[in-house]
């Protein structure tokens, strides 16, 4: 016996998909948009992370040959950028940049002592926007994916988004 699925089903059962995706970490969109959530942990107040690979994994996972990554960070004591990595130097370098033009105690009046995450955070942003060519990030030669997380130690979410170039 033959049963056919309604439109209704079918709406039900992508539904059901799409929660059970979200539920595991990833979005697949429909018009070649991917997303998916990452979770990354920092051990110090100040830390720079490199999320260059698990990028690079969402990226590959969406199958998107050319179009447009885009890297954000929902937290307020947190930013996202690009930089230099094959001197780890850099990064150690940046932190206490970071620290000495915003120093953790000064004349603020936020009430969670943490006043210097949040201008940290503004300075670098929230998100970051990388093209996508032949499957890969066009990142140059020495650059990197950061996390700067100016608040921690946490665990936080990193959002990544792919979308394939229309044509």
């Amino acid at each position: 016996m033959d049963t056919e699925v309604t439109e209704e089903q079918k709406g039900r059962i992508n539904a059901e998909a799409q929660r059970a995706l979200r539920k595991a970490g990833a979005r697949l969109g429909f018009g070649g948009i991917w997303m998916e959530t990452l979770r990354v942990k920092t051990g110090r107040r100040t830390q720079f992370v490199d999320v260059t690979a698990a990028v690079e994994r969402v990226v590959r996972e969406a199958g998107v040959g050319s179009g447009v990554c885009y890297v954000y960070v929902p937290h307020t004591t947190a930013g996202v950028t690009i930089n230099e990595h094959a001197d780890p130097d850099v990064a150690t370098d940046l932190e206490g940049v970071f620290d000495r033009l915003v120093p953790h105690a000064g004349p603020y009046r936020h009430s969670e002592g943490n006043t210097d995450s949040h201008a940290k955070a503004v300075m670098v942003g929230a998100s970051q926007v990388i093209f996508v060519e032949d499957g890969k990030l066009v990142l140059g030669g020495w650059k990197v994916v950061f996390l700067f997380e100016f608040g921690g130690p946490r665990e936080g979410k990193v959002f990544v988004r792919v979308e394939k170039s229309a044509g």
